[in-house]
């Protein structure tokens, strides 16, 4: 395919802003969607690239030849620009795509993306049936029968269905690299064993290129061990698959793009722009939305943010999730909070399970709030706060912080760790020379509200013996124990991680 060939599909009205000589000739690799202003470390060579412009404002005068450069230093085939946001391409655009090479095509405010990216990816599809035309493993009048099931765009399960009653084959399943089941010849649990699990009794075979990340890319996982014939049969099935794959994924990297932006947005404080690019991002109008951060420490962000979707994909409500340029990922959904939490928390060990290195997830969850800018900004925070109220392997949730014990979870250690031994020093101090422990009777102390008695009973000492301690206690800190403002000081250091 070429860039050309779309000037051909009368249906999607697609019109050249601006083309030079032979630029048209450009041959097409796939597709892929972003409205961020420097797309370059997301895009692939031969890509087309759909826009929106959200990006694009009149009073940034060189947005549009960054965009621009970002497009020719990635060398994608053209640039299509939508003119649902801005109405007609603008002129700057226009200048700047010319400026550096990049052939620029129109796309009408009532064309949809999707309906874009779909054609484009039948189209490279075909392509690729008239070359591999008699190299697949499948017998050419099953081939043909499930080729026409593909392009009617039948659910997958019916192809799986049609693969195995046509082929022989054993029943099988179409999962994602962690075991989340797509499709099914046959009834089976929502999620398979991944294939790195000991407990996988069958090798599945890999739908197209493998992703990124072990969540990313597509397997044909049969339900019994196939034989020889059949086994060959499922790399053809796997083959005829593969577009559809490449489209998927394509479209999960567009939706991450505008999660990217939309995330930028709101935590930069700009709620007009954030607003605005609520409104394009698929999340349904009006309906509260809860936020969840997460991270996978040592590894890269994209992989935690293919995590996190891997899980809400569970769930019936769209989402968005995106890294978060932090290190880690955080997600928007109009799911409720508790929803979230219980499915966030029974698909943990999953997701898990297929990290490297024994890594492990973090998981936090912010406040259900209104779809308004500050709100979610606030929201987000908190989501990113929750994260280390629970140890790794857990799900922190913000409506759970409800002591000062909780609160300080979500404090960095290294923060806890200072105040802690700024406060406690010279009780750390004595402890380490004498064999009576200052801080074991202070911590009594103050979890029996500073009561003699009751300390002088739970440690086994005479209530005198208590008196003098405490008094040491406030002489080596410099605290006064009557005084509320220094217990919850001295509360606070003692819940502190040393």
């Amino acid at each position: 395919m070429i860039v050309g060939d779309l000037l051909e599909l009368d249906d999607l009205h697609i019109e050249v802003a601006w083309a030079g000589p032979h630029l048209l000739d450009r041959e097409v690799t796939g597709v892929t969607s972003t409205d961020l202003q420097d797309p370059a470390r997301y895009l692939q060579r031969g890509e087309l690239v759909l826009s929106g412009l959200v990006w694009w404002r009149p009073d940034e005068g060189q947005a549009a030849m960054r965009f621009a450069n970002a497009l020719r230093i990635a060398e994608v085939a053209a640039l299509l620009a939508g003119e649902g946001t801005h109405g007609t391409v603008p002129p700057e655009l226009v200048e700047a795509c010319r400026r550096h090479g990049i052939p620029l095509l129109s796309v009408p405010a009532g064309i949809s993306f999707r309906s874009v990216t779909d054609r484009v990816y039948l189209r490279l599809w075909g392509d690729l049936q008239a070359t591999d035309e008699g190299k697949a493993a499948l017998p050419a009048a099953a081939r043909r029968a499930l080729s026409r099931l593909i392009r009617a765009e039948a659910a997958l399960d019916e192809v799986l269905e049609r693969a195995v009653a046509d082929l022989g084959l054993p029943d099988c399943s179409l999962t994602t690299g962690a075991g989340r089941v797509l499709a099914s010849s046959a009834p089976t649990t929502p999620w398979t064993e991944p294939r790195t699990s000991p407990r996988s009794t069958t090798a599945p075979v890999p739908v197209g290129l493998p992703g990124d990340s072990p969540f990313d890319g597509w397997l044909l996982q049969p339900h019994s061990e196939p034989g020889p014939t059949a086994t060959t049969m499922l790399h053809g099935l796997a083959e005829l698959l593969t577009p559809l794959a490449t489209r998927a994924r394509a479209t999960a990297t567009a939706q991450r793009h505008t999660g990217t932006r939309l995330i930028e947005l709101l935590d930069s404080g700009a709620d007009t722009e954030a607003e605005r690019g609520l409104a394009l991002s698929g999340l349904p109008a009006r309906r509260r939305l809860t936020p969840v951060a997460a991270r996978i420490d040592g590894l890269p962000e994209s992989w935690t943010a293919a995590a996190l979707a891997e899980a809400l994909h569970e769930l019936p409500d769209p989402f968005v999730a995106a890294p978060d340029g932090r290190g880690g990922a955080v997600a928007l959904s109009p799911a409720p909070e508790e929803q979230i939490a219980q499915t966030l928390h029974r698909l943990l060990p999953r997701l898990e399970a297929v990290l490297p290195s024994r890594r492990r997830l973090r998981l936090g969850i912010g406040a259900t709030v209104e779809p308004a800018a500050d709100d979610l900004r606030a929201a987000l925070v908190q989501a990113r706060y929750a994260l280390y109220t629970e140890p790794p392997g857990a799900v922190g949730r913000c409506s759970r912080i409800t002591s000062l014990e909780t609160l300080l979870r979500g404090v960095p250690a290294e923060i806890t760790a200072d105040f802690r031994r700024r406060v406690l020093a010279p009780l750390i101090e004595h402890d380490r020379t004498n064999t009576v422990s200052l801080l074991d009777t202070l911590d009594a102390f103050l979890r029996h509200s500073a009561s003699w008695s009751r300390t002088a009973e739970a440690l086994h000492l005479h209530v005198n013996t208590v008196h003098y301690r405490i008094k040491r206690i406030e002489e080596l800190t410099g605290r006064n124990l009557l005084t509320l403002e220094d217990r919850l000081d001295l509360w606070a250091a003692l819940r502190c991680v040393g």
